[in-house]
């Protein structure tokens, strides 16, 4: 059991017959009991200062132990996004390099196709350069045959007949 100021202040000796002086015990008890209620104010102040002191060092382990789990939820969630990121990222590369692929195939196709015509159309150049050729001097050694020269005479004479004056005559008396 515990003492309180009152206790103190309410506590009776037993009277001896030379026992201590009253007056001194009572300003003793008096001061005893002044410093006891102070003792006992600090630590009712103090019990409530530890009591409002573990409040708020409950709430900031609560905060801590929130942060952390968001912290951790966050960085679960950084990781999920790098993740996706990544795997759509590697999703355009391939359909990138597909396309790229795609793009060439069809170039090669098509230049291929092109060098192809382009010799086609260097062979037909070619026949038809000979053909024209060919033509040409066909022509010229027609015109330089002796066919001409007896059909430029022939054609020489027969202009010759056409005015000599029997056919005049014939021509005038119709």
């Amino acid at each position: 059991m515990s003492l309180t100021p009152l206790d103190i202040h309410n506590k009776e000796f037993a009277r001896g017959f030379r026992g201590y002086d009253e007056d001194e015990v009572n300003e003793f008890l008096d001061q005893v009991i002044k410093d006891f209620e102070t003792v006992i104010r600090e630590k009712n102040e103090l019990f409530e200062k530890v009591t409002e002191l573990e409040e708020r060092l409950e709430h900031f382990s609560n905060i801590e132990e929130t942060l952390n789990k968001s912290i951790l939820v966050a960085q679960e969630s950084a990781e999920e996004v790098k993740r996706n990121a990544k795997k759509e990222a590697d999703l355009i590369v391939k359909e990138a390099e597909k396309n790229a692929d795609r793009i060439i195939n069809d170039a090669l196709s098509k230049s291929r196709k092109v060098s192809l015509e382009t010799e086609e159309m260097k062979k037909q150049a070619s026949v038809y350069r000979m053909r024209f050729k060919m033509l040409i001097e066909s022509q010229l050694e027609m015109l330089h045959n002796e066919d001409w020269d007896e059909l430029t005479r022939s054609m020489d004479q027969s202009d010759e007949d056409e005015n000599t004056p029997m056919y005049k005559d014939s021509y005038s008396s119709t």
